[in-house]
C-alpha cells in the first residue's frame, strides 16, 4: 500500500534556550509521518537545532522575541521553515562560510549553515537587515524496505 502523507504543522516559541530541545523533539515527532530512518531523523533533529540556536543567539542576542517555526509533509518529502524576527543577516553568503562566527566570545564554531546544509537536502536563507530571517530546509525521506513476513532474514540463510 503506497501512502502519500501531506500535513503541516506551526509552532510558535519564545526565543529562549530551553525552547531548542522543545523544537527538535515536536519536529521530529511530526516527521516521523513519513516513517525516516534513526539516521534521517537525527539529520532533521539538527538542522533544526542549528537553525533554531541561530535564531536564539544571533537574531535576538539579549533580547526575547518569536521564533517560528512551520513543517509541511508532501509524499516522501519534508519542508522545514524557521524564522524570525530579529536583526537579520547582512551578509548571507558570508554567514554560511564555516567556521564564521559574529561571536567568537561566546565559543560558538560558526558551523551551524554547514552543518544545516550537509545534513537536509536543501537549505534556503532569505534575510531583510532590521526585519528578520527565514532558513527553508527541505529532506526527502527514503522508503524503508519493508520485509515480508516469509522473507528469509541472513540469520537464517545458508551461506
Amino acid at each position: 500500500m503506497n501512502e502519500e502523507y501531506e500535513n503541516e504543522m506551526r509552532l510558535n516559541f519564545l526565543s529562549k534556550s530551553s525552547n531548542e530541545a522543545f523544537a527538535r523533539i515536536t519536529v521530529a515527532a511530526f516527521a516521523s509521518q513519513l516513517d525516516p530512518s534513526i539516521e534521517e531523523l537525527a539529520d532533521i533533529k539538527t538542522a533544526v537545532s542549528e537553525a533554531v540556536t541561530n535564531c536564539i543567539i544571533h537574531a535576538y542576542e539579549n533580547k526575547i522575541g518569536i521564533v517560528k517555526i512551520y513543517a509541511k509533509l508532501t509524499q516522501n518529502e519534508i519542508t522545514i521553515e524557521i524564522t524570525d524576527s530579529g536583526k537579520g543577516i547582512e551578509n548571507i553568503e558570508i554567514a554560511k562560510e564555516p567556521l564564521y562566527t559574529t561571536k567568537p566570545n561566546l565559543e560558538r564554531s560558526g558551523m551551524g549553515f554547514t552543518i544545516m546544509e550537509s545534513f537536509m537536502d536543501t537549505i534556503n536563507i532569505e534575510s531583510i537587515v532590521g526585519i528578520g530571517t527565514k532558513i527553508t530546509m527541505t529532506k526527502k525521506i527514503k522508503k524503508q524496505h519493508k520485509k515480508s513476513p516469509d522473507e528469509p532474514t541472513l540469520a537464517t540463510n545458508k551461506i
